[in-house]
């Protein structure tokens, strides 16, 4: 029988204690299981120095080829991007990037909780481990171009100087080798002793012929290393380090990480909290991108950023090699905001941006590029570009 709505039948007050305890028990037991479930991990505020260490290892893949031992970018447009990065940039944002310096600049405009920079030379994971030890050791713009071209600081600079100014003094001033070797031991001590890291000796020759190279050409270093040429670059018209850093966006305004002290006290902070990973892994191999992906998934954050400079040049020439890089890119955690930063040689896929330009750096959807992957239209690399902007 379907009771009346509007009858109210009073029930005993004696039923009500055991219901009550019923519910109270639910309740505590209910909490108690949630208790007992492990709580999701998050991106980390900071890393100890052995979990950054366990993720560098736990995350790479073993060190391989490629034809230069590039230590500098020669991208010259690579500030064009930044007012775009910072557009998309939010709290769990996670950076990837390839190669050296060029990373920072990106790094902070996007300003991701975490970043890591993956490259298939083992040598690009030390310069980071160098720079890193520099940064640290460094309270401002002045005293990290002193100790990362081994050249005593000026009296008249400090951390008000202008780019031009840091550079237009590091420009002229010579070499000090005792200096520099100081500066050298002091970077091994921090990386071993401070931190503790467990660097082979072969690591700690190549950071030595890493950092040999910095305080040879200075300012004046290029991609191929050597200062002087044509066209007002270094050799095979090549920007210096200082060129570089005194690029501009579109409007003229410096956005490179040593332009503020602000940029430079955001990677430095990053690098001190371990929360800037550099990497040995090939974009198409079968583990590092990958265990990237899974690492941020687990923490519930995106990639926010990929920077691939020109790599995907290389994979279209490795048979299908690119089809594995675009396979890896699709198991990362993304959003509709991720985007690759690209570089494309102008004339071919772009126009030239910087008055220097040697290329344009573009920033392209990436889930437009996987869309178009899964349809089969991307079939050569040209095609990686017809969504960039």
């Amino acid at each position: 029988m379907r009771r009346s709505p509007i009858l109210r039948i009073p029930r005993p007050r004696p039923r009500l204690a055991p219901r009550a305890g019923v519910a109270a028990l639910a309740f505590v037991a209910l909490a108690a299981s949630a208790a007992a479930q492990p709580a999701r991990p998050s991106l980390p505020d900071r890393m100890s120095d052995s979990a950054f260490w366990a993720l560098i290892n736990d995350l790479s893949e073993p060190g391989g080829f490629f034809r230069s031992e590039n230590l500098l970018s020669n991208e010259t447009s690579f500030q064009w991007v930044v007012p775009g990065l910072q557009k998309i940039s939010h709290p769990n944002a996670v950076y990837l990037g390839v190669a050296p310096e060029q990373n920072f600049t990106f790094i902070a405009a996007l300003r991701p909780k975490v970043a890591f920079i993956l490259d298939i030379r083992r040598g690009n994971l030390l310069e980071h481990l160098m720079y890193k030890a520099v940064f640290e050791s460094s309270a401002n713009r002045a005293e990290f171009l002193s100790k990362l071209f081994g050249r005593p600081k000026p009296e008249h600079l400090s951390g008000a100087s202008t780019v031009q100014d840091l550079f237009a003094a590091y420009g002229t001033a010579p070499a000090d080798s005792a200096f520099a070797s100081r500066t050298f031991l002091a970077i091994i001590d921090r990386l071993t002793r401070t931190h503790g890291f467990a660097l082979t000796a072969d690591d700690i020759r190549n950071i030595e012929w890493i950092y040999s190279m910095f305080v040879s050409y200075g300012p004046h270093l290029t991609y191929s290393f050597g200062g002087g040429g044509g066209f007002g670059y270094g050799g095979r018209g090549m920007p210096t380090y200082a060129q570089l850093m005194l690029e501009t966006d579109s409007t003229g305004t410096h956005r490179s990480y040593l332009a503020t002290e602000t940029n430079y006290r955001l990677i430095r902070d990053m690098q001190e909290r371990n929360v800037i990973v550099p990497l040995t892994g090939d974009f198409a191999g079968p583990k590092a991108v990958r265990a990237v992906g899974a690492w941020v998934r687990e923490r519930g954050a995106t990639v926010t950023a990929f920077y691939t400079s020109n790599v995907e040049q290389y994979l279209f020439q490795q048979a299908d090699d690119w089809r594995r890089f675009f396979q890896n890119v699709a198991t990362l955690p993304l959003d509709s905001s991720s985007v690759f930063i690209r570089s494309s040689s102008q004339g071919m896929w772009s126009r030239a941006q910087s008055p220097n330009s040697r290329q344009a750096e573009l920033l392209c959807p990436i889930g437009e590029l996987l869309r178009g992957f899964n349809e089969g239209k991307v079939l050569y690399y040209g095609a990686v570009f017809e969504t960039c902007r």
